[in-house]
């Protein structure tokens, strides 16, 4: 996000995405165009994983297909009504140069890029299920509230003339079970990244964005519920998580192998819930060819795929527990290939 908001600016996302006003914007959404919108055919896919493990760059380039529908930076901030913002925004939008952004990755966005807004669904639907002020929790949201939020998708998919949906919710970890019971006609890629890397590379954005003290961005945050690290880092409270120091490679390392652990399960119940390892995705081209097959789709060239400079490869002295380890290579057997 950039720093430059001015007020009225700041004003529209307190109103779209504030918890007294985004539930009215997004019945009155409901009410005008649900009925118009596309029938839901399934085949939808999402994108999950711990933070920092791939799941941007899959989005972007699954999105890259031109086959999908999607929520976008230009929906923002009224991501709960797209198509009633896109009429009354219509000619007054001001576009912004590509620009990389906050995390330092080489990722530039614009307002046509693709960005994980669903969250903001479900904080407003069951947000007291999950949502702590010190962690977040995994939760089961029932079928009746899965319904409602694929008439959302409907919604979505109206605004971009699309059938087929495309979400990445790294938070979606967190309910990963239920949605995958209730939506067998869909798809869930569940990314993983070597763990020394990935700890690293979380550690390493947790330190980027601990000193940041801005109240309208820590605001923006919450609404995302976006607590995977910084200033306001909400950990999701697996059976395992630590409470240790948070600037140590160590309390990431067993952030990474208490999520895994637990969503193993999900994975080996779930036949749509798909594996996709990160580095064999970025290293052989073929990876991302067998994605595309499963998904029905054609492959595009592989634009965004790639391991970031320095960002992928564990350091020397980074050992992943015996456990960590383990784990990871369980996941590689089941991985898309």
């Amino acid at each position: 996000m950039k720093a430059d908001y001015g007020i009225v600016d700041r004003l529209l996302h307190r109103v779209a995405l504030g918890e007294a006003t985004a539930g009215v914007f997004h019945e009155v959404e409901r009410g005008r165009y649900l009925e118009g919108a596309p029938k839901d055919e399934g085949g939808h896919v999402f994108v999950t994983g711990l933070a920092r493990a791939g799941t941007t760059i899959l989005l972007r380039e699954l999105y890259a297909t031109g086959q999908f529908g999607s929520l976008l930076y230009a929906d923002m901030p009224f991501v709960l009504a797209p198509n009633l913002w896109a009429g009354v925004s219509k000619g007054a939008r001001k576009p912004f140069e590509a620009v990389e952004r906050g995390h330092g990755d080489g990722i530039v966005i614009d307002l046509e890029s693709p960005e994980a807004f669903d969250e903001v669904f479900w904080r407003l639907a069951c947000g007291k299920d999950y949502i702590r002020p010190n962690c977040l929790l995994p939760h089961r949201p029932d079928r009746k509230m899965i319904a409602r939020y694929r008439d959302y998708i409907r919604l979505v998919l109206r605004r971009r003339n699309r059938t087929r949906y495309l979400s990445k919710d790294n938070n979606n970890i967190l309910r990963l079970g239920a949605l995958a019971a209730a939506m067998p006609d869909c798809s869930f890629l569940l990314v993983i990244r070597e763990p020394a890397a990935h700890a690293r590379s979380l550690l390493r954005q947790h330190l980027r964005t601990l000193g940041d003290k801005d109240a309208f961005r820590l605001n923006y945050l919450r609404w995302l519920v976006h607590h995977e690290f910084g200033a306001d880092h909400r950990p999701f409270r697996f059976p395992g998580s630590p409470d240790g120091d948070r600037t140590s490679l160590d309390y990431w390392l067993a952030t990474w192998t208490a999520c895994y652990s637990a969503l193993e399960t999900v994975v080996e119940t779930h036949g749509n819930v798909l594996v996709v390892p990160y580095d064999r995705l970025c290293g052989d081209p073929q990876s991302w060819n067998a994605v595309a097959k499963t998904l029905e789709i054609a492959a595009s060239g592989r634009q965004e795929i790639r391991i970031v400079s320095n960002g992928c490869q564990p350091l020397s002295e980074t050992k992943p527990s015996s456990e960590a380890q383990a784990l990871y290579e369980r996941y590689l057997k089941r991985g898309i290939a």
